[in-house]
């Protein structure tokens, strides 16, 4: 349900931008505390290129004493999908993702490596709370913390496929690598790791998430413009009977990105104090839908 043009307001380009790379340079940070503070002190591996960089960084210093950038290994495994996303996905989207890759391998590098508690299940839970927070902070930015990001987004842009189950199983052969090589205690607790921020990015952070809106109203036409207007997305109006009146009742159905429901709720509602609205979440979705291209 889409029309091609957005209707989306435009913000003053160089104020965006600088709340953008601000917004990054704090995810950076963060990603750079949680990694220092709980993945490193605990021997705990996210998922992503940030755990392959850090089980890879690992294997060269007990293998050869020799330690190696955690800076460099990210930049090297970021090359080739930061070079498709470039060209596939978005410019600035992309290059935005590089200062976030560059800045927190850099802040890894620079900050002390340091115990907050050394039970590992607390650093567990409380480092995937904070890499959530460090992710879904970029996320909001426009930008992504790289690696296999790049992946999934650039899977979907072209074919429409979800890629998250190759991205789950990437995930795993980590783990299986971690737990064979420095004990699997250190692999189940990294799978916890994991999981939180998992569960916490589901509730921070909405865009991929749809839901499903049924409006019965008496002004289909307002309620209409509002919900092209916030979201540029399209609706179907169905015409029936209400069952206890007997009256004509007029639904209008649409789907939604659910980080727009709640305005595009508050909006309709302007349109039409009386209005009777079902919101629903949305399971799975097939077909056309409009997604705000990456710039």
């Amino acid at each position: 349900m889409s029309h091609n043009i957005p209707t989306f307001t435009k913000r003053p380009l160089t104020q965006f931008l600088a709340v953008r790379v601000l917004m990054i340079i704090v995810a950076a940070f963060l990603m750079a505390l949680d990694l220092n503070a709980f993945a490193k002190s605990a021997k705990l591996f996210p998922g992503g290129f940030t755990g392959l960089a850090l089980l890879l960084q690992e294997v060269v210093q007990r293998s050869w004493n020799i330690c190696i950038p955690f800076s460099l290994m990210l930049v090297i495994l970021n090359g080739i999908p930061a070079f498709a996303s470039f060209f596939f996905i978005g410019k600035r989207y992309t290059l935005l993702s590089c200062v976030m890759i560059l800045l927190s391998g850099v802040f890894t590098d620079v900050l002390p490596t340091f115990h907050i508690t050394d039970d590992m299940l607390l650093s567990a839970i409380f480092g995937g709370l904070l890499c959530a927070t460090a992710i879904c902070l970029c996320l909001h930015a426009g930008a992504t913390s790289g690696g296999t990001d790049f992946i999934a987004i650039f899977i979907a842009e072209r074919s429409g496929a979800d890629a998250w189950n190759y991205i789950l199983a990437f995930n795993a052969a980590v783990l299986v690598s971690a737990g064979l090589l420095f004990g699997w205690d250190k692999s189940l607790y990294s799978i916890i790791f994991q999981f939180t921020s998992t569960q916490t990015m589901t509730v921070l952070y909405k865009k991929y998430q749809k839901a499903t809106l049924l409006i019965i109203t008496d002004k289909p036409d307002d309620v209409y413009k509002k919900i092209h207007q916030v979201t540029n997305h399209d609706a179907t109006l169905f015409h029936g009977t209400g069952c206890y009146q007997g009256k004509e009742r007029k639904m209008l159905y649409s789907v939604i990105s659910a980080a727009e429901e709640y305005s595009v709720v508050r909006a309709i509602r302007k349109a039409d104090p009386n209005v009777f609205l079902n919101v629903i979440k949305t399971g799975q979705l097939s077909g056309r839908f409009y997604n705000r291209p990456k710039d």
